[in-house]
């Protein structure tokens, strides 16, 4: 069942041209003229019910205008788009009622009051049974380890205490869709591993779809098997992780463990990435076969203690399809 359906959606902003200078000021008041960009473009996609999605892009490619239409706050320019079977900016609260919605940089936690106080007021808002709020807010607080801190002022807690609350709330009245907007931006790695550890047990476990969009790319790794990456308002991939690490994953990182130093490895397609003491990473853009013949090739020829071949980091993928793209739309802008 799709829970989400987007179909050739479109949403520009019409802008007010400034003109600069005192002059320009004057002629403002005389002559209105607009730009129009459009933040997202003809895109298309549906996700099904318990899925787990990464929505990927670069800077102002579009990610938080797609949330927003989802959640009804923006109202499309074109096309059409489905959330729970709705149209978002038309049944906002009926569908507020079966999402949750968690954006890094904001907060819907009252600052100066105790956490329990915000989760207090979303009971009421939301009008969840005694029963069922504290069988959620028990499992949120024993899973994200929130137990010592719900009595402090929110202003008390510290960034990633504070994203825990976050989490926790907006899951208190068992939403069937999660939006997250970098959950775990400026985190430590504690923080965040507590965090993705949660939210794939809401989304395995409790069939949480999970739409979330992040920089972190070990969040989409380990949260989100499926990935939709947008780029200047267009859709440019959407399918696996595996699939995408499958077509543009071709590096390979060899660790290798030397008994003695063998200095420069006389040997082609293969680059020193990393140098510690007697332990070298290489990076070689073969398949895995390949490079497997390569490792034993250098045990034949080398003093090697021990030897692990590293499949590419997602990361290095995504950098990987970014340069792509960034390459076709240079060659465009040269034919052009």
């Amino acid at each position: 069942m799709d829970i989400i359906a987007a179909n050739h959606l479109t949403k520009s902003y019409r802008q007010y041209r400034r003109f600069p200078g005192l002059i320009g000021s004057v002629r403002s008041l005389f002559t209105r003229q607009f730009t129009e960009e459009t933040a997202v473009n003809d895109i298309s996609f549906t996700i099904g019910e318990g899925e787990a999605v990464g929505y990927l892009g670069p800077n102002g490619a579009g990610k938080s205008t797609m949330i927003k239409m989802m959640t009804g706050i923006l109202v499309p320019t074109a096309g059409d788009i489905r959330v729970l079977g709705a149209v978002p900016h038309e049944a906002r609260k009926t569908n507020a009622r079966q999402i949750g919605v968690v954006f890094g940089q904001r907060s819907q936690l009252w600052w100066d009051l105790p956490v329990t106080d915000s989760f207090d007021l979303h009971k009421t808002i939301y009008q969840i049974p005694e029963t069922k709020f504290k069988q959620n807010l028990q499992m949120c607080m024993e899973l994200l380890s929130i137990h010592e801190f719900v009595e402090k002022p929110v202003r008390q807690l510290s960034l990633g205490q504070r994203m825990r609350v976050e989490i926790a709330m907006a899951l208190l009245h068992e939403p069937r869709i999660l939006f997250l907007d970098e959950p775990t931006i400026g985190l430590d790695v504690m923080a965040k591993d507590q965090i993705r550890h949660f939210l794939r047990m809401v989304n395995r476990e409790r069939k949480v779809t999970i739409l979330l969009t992040t920089h972190d790319m070990k969040d989409i790794e380990e949260i989100c098997p499926r990935m939709i990456v947008v780029n200047k308002g267009t859709l440019v991939y959407d399918g696996s992780v595996e699939e995408l690490r499958a077509r543009l994953g071709n590096e390979r990182r060899v660790v290798i463990d030397f008994r003695e130093d063998p200095g420069p490895l006389d040997m082609p397609g293969i680059t020193l990435l990393q140098e510690e003491g007697l332990r070298k990473t290489y990076l070689v853009s073969r398949s895995e076969s390949t490079v497997f013949e390569l490792v034993s090739r250098i045990a034949a020829r080398y003093p090697v203690e021990d030897a692990s071949i590293e499949s590419a980091d997602i990361e290095s993928v995504i950098r990987r399809l970014y340069r792509q793209l960034a390459d076709e739309e240079s060659i465009g802008r040269q034919i052009g």
